[in-house]
């Protein structure tokens, strides 16, 4: 009601939000599609708003939603689940969401960067018990072989023959978003990748890359500031379990926090050590 599905409201939302978006490096015109619905009243999410917002006329937003191209899944893959939370019920019960391959009951796992052996007792997907479960499900594993205590928010649940890798000095490249002055190696940032929250430095700036063209700079950079985009070498404080984005592009993705902003995203290119 507040604001009647006023096109003029539409527009100003949409104007506003396509720079930010284009900046984080999606295409407005591919990627992007803006559409009025309310969460408060469910107009616009099943069925059309209607005469109140007769100046659009495509599809809603749950119908297109389903038409959607399916992702593809990596469920040929190693087993690979990163532990978002956990808890105690006659057993150690982990949570979170399989970023690749498949688990049945029985199977023998190992939990990462701690390489503990540990055997599934149970599974849940969504909540139902089942015997097994596959990649994009969000799942409870319980466990036996390790106490609940021993088991940190950000590790990865994962197959012992092919495990995932961990480092603690890694290249990435970053974009930066949002930071007022320079950034000079040295500076310390939170890395946020999956529910892994570690302190990182930059340990050397490796060259600039050209927005538009893609083309890396012949010289190193000596700072890199906000809107550029930059290979750079980080080294973590503790082990970290990640995968490089071109094998495993979930477990390669991660956000740059300092002072409690999201300043920069990120894509690891290559584990060093």
């Amino acid at each position: 009601p507040t604001v009647k599905w006023a096109k003029s409201r539409y527009d100003y939302c949409k104007d506003n939000l396509t720079p930010y978006l284009k900046k984080v490096g999606f295409n407005p015109a591919k990627d992007v599609k803006f559409m009025p619905c309310s969460g408060l009243t469910g107009a616009g999410l099943m069925d059309p708003v209607g005469s109140d917002a007769d100046w659009y006329t495509e599809e809603p937003f749950i119908p297109y939603i389903d038409n959607l191209p399916s992702l593809k899944r990596n469920s040929d893959g190693p087993f690979m689940m990163p532990i978002v939370d956990k808890f105690s019920d006659m057993g150690t019960v982990v949570i979170g969401k399989v970023e690749s391959g498949e688990c049945e009951k029985g199977q023998t796992l190992a939990l990462y960067p701690n390489k503990q052996e540990v055997k599934v007792d149970q599974l849940w997907s969504d909540d139902i018990e089942v015997t097994k479960v596959t990649c994009g499900e969000n799942v409870k594993v319980k466990v036996k072989g390790v106490e609940e205590g021993e088991v940190t928010p950000g590790f990865v649940l994962c197959d012992p023959t092919n495990p995932i890798k961990s480092c603690k000095v890694f290249d990435a490249q970053v974009a930066i978003l949002d930071y007022k002055s320079i950034i000079c190696p040295g500076k310390e940032f939170v890395l946020h990748l999956q529910a892994i929250i570690e302190e990182v430095t930059l340990k050397a700036l490796i060259c600039l890359v050209d927005k538009k063209t893609g083309e890396k700079s012949k010289t190193r950079p000596r700072f890199i500031k906000q809107d550029q985009i930059a290979i750079v070498r980080f080294v973590a404080e503790d082990v970290i379990c990640m995968e490089t984005f071109k094998d495993y592009p979930q477990l390669g993705r991660f956000t740059l926090r300092d002072e409690g902003k999201t300043i920069a995203i990120g894509k690891v290119l290559k584990l060093v050590e």
